[in-house]
């Protein structure tokens, strides 16, 4: 039987976290502290593969290390406040943090895998004007152990769940730009495709970005994942209202960085997301424009109907007008999906997650005002 370690208490603060290392992160950790690098490796299997998150049970560790370990190293994950099942089968978690504000989590599954969609910011700071996650403002960054705790957390719920739901696919496509938390959400996604964590193939991990040029190019020298764009438009016009940071990088700007991106990546290509609203978007001279854009670069297109919030403008466009533009596409020779809806009687749906958020912008305010207008 193990015996309880020695704890000389210590301020949480000045304590590493482990969930906020990747390898090469817990490998420096562990050199640092004069043990040897596959020491790293250990831990990761512990915390991943065996969800070990007490001392007393790494076996394998020396008890002098574990006690070293407990001076100078945490393991803290969020915690799930609640969980709302759809349906259709969709999950979706809303996860406590420790500052106060949550996030939202969602797993959708499907009969040949199953895809978890993970936020990377406490709100969203890009206003995108038909997002609901951009009508709640902007608290701040996660930090890597928040992100990759989300991925922790579905793939435990689940596991207890015993009905062999796996986590196949992750999607940074939850609350938040991802690219706008680099730092954070590049050794999150080390740890979902490493062997010693969770082991998903590079082609399972998709970062979805509002389309920040630099950081795409950033993103390409750093990381080999799948890359989404959420386009929404066809042209600079229409896309300066609904995705306000095209006005800093247009179009020409972030085609040429999604062909770098596939440049040197034999056999990839960019999933362009294009959510279809009624009369704003959906009209075919729209998808023909769209089609010029489809054909300079390896791509594919998700279309997605609209999914509605409360205070928005705008509506989901019809199933026949759907049907249209993605006949254009197809006609025009490039592949076009049209998205399930999944979820949406949870608020899980594409662009309906918003957490609990402590907007340090003015915009949560504003959206409520806006709604009061509506009402009056």
């Amino acid at each position: 039987m193990l015996r309880a370690l020695t704890v000389n208490p210590k301020a949480t603060s000045d304590k590493v976290n482990l969930f906020d290392l990747d390898r090469a992160g817990m490998e420096a950790f562990f050199v640092g502290i004069g043990e040897k690098p596959f020491r790293a490796q250990q831990v990761l299997k512990w915390l991943y593969h065996d969800r070990i998150t007490d001392w007393a049970q790494m076996s394998n560790l020396s008890r002098a290390l574990r006690e070293r370990l407990v001076e100078i190293a945490e393991i803290k994950l969020p915690t799930v406040k609640f969980a709302q099942k759809s349906n259709d089968g969709t999950q979706k978690w809303l996860i406590q943090l420790e500052t106060g504000g949550s996030i939202e989590t969602v797993y959708i599954p499907e009969p040949s895998r199953g895809t978890l969609c993970v936020s990377s910011q406490v709100g969203c700071a890009l206003n995108c004007t038909f997002c609901s996650t951009g009508t709640q403002g902007f608290n701040r960054n996660l930090s890597t152990a928040e992100i990759i705790g989300q991925v922790w957390l579905a793939a435990q719920a689940l596991d207890a769940e015993g009905e062999g739901r796996k986590i196949t696919n992750v999607v940074m496509m939850g609350m938040g730009e991802p690219l706008l938390n680099f730092e954070r959400v590049v050794p999150a996604m080390s740890l979902m495709r490493d062997d010693f964590a969770f082991g998903l193939a590079n082609r399972r991990v998709t970062l979805s970005t509002a389309g920040l040029v630099p950081m795409i190019d950033e993103l390409s020298a750093k990381s080999d994942v799948s890359l989404a764009v959420s386009l929404h438009a066809p042209n600079d016009a229409l896309r300066d209202e609904l995705v306000p940071l095209n006005k800093k990088y247009p179009l020409h700007e972030l085609i040429a960085a999604c062909q770098r991106y596939v440049a040197n990546r034999p056999r990839a290509s960019v999933t362009f997301e294009y959510t279809l609203m009624d009369g704003v978007n959906d009209h075919p001279d729209h998808a023909k424009a769209l089609l010029k854009i489809l054909r300079r670069v390896p791509s594919k297109l998700n279309l997605i109907p609209f999914n509605p919030f409360p205070g928005t403008r705008y509506r989901r466009s019809s199933a026949e007008a759907i049907e249209r533009f993605q006949r254009i596409i197809q006609t025009g020779g490039e592949l076009a999906m049209v998205r399930k809806t999944r979820g949406d009687d949870i608020d899980a749906a594409c662009g309906q997650l918003v957490g609990q958020v402590e907007d340090r912008t003015r915009r949560q305010r504003e959206h409520q005002e806006r709604l009061l207008q509506v009402g009056t």
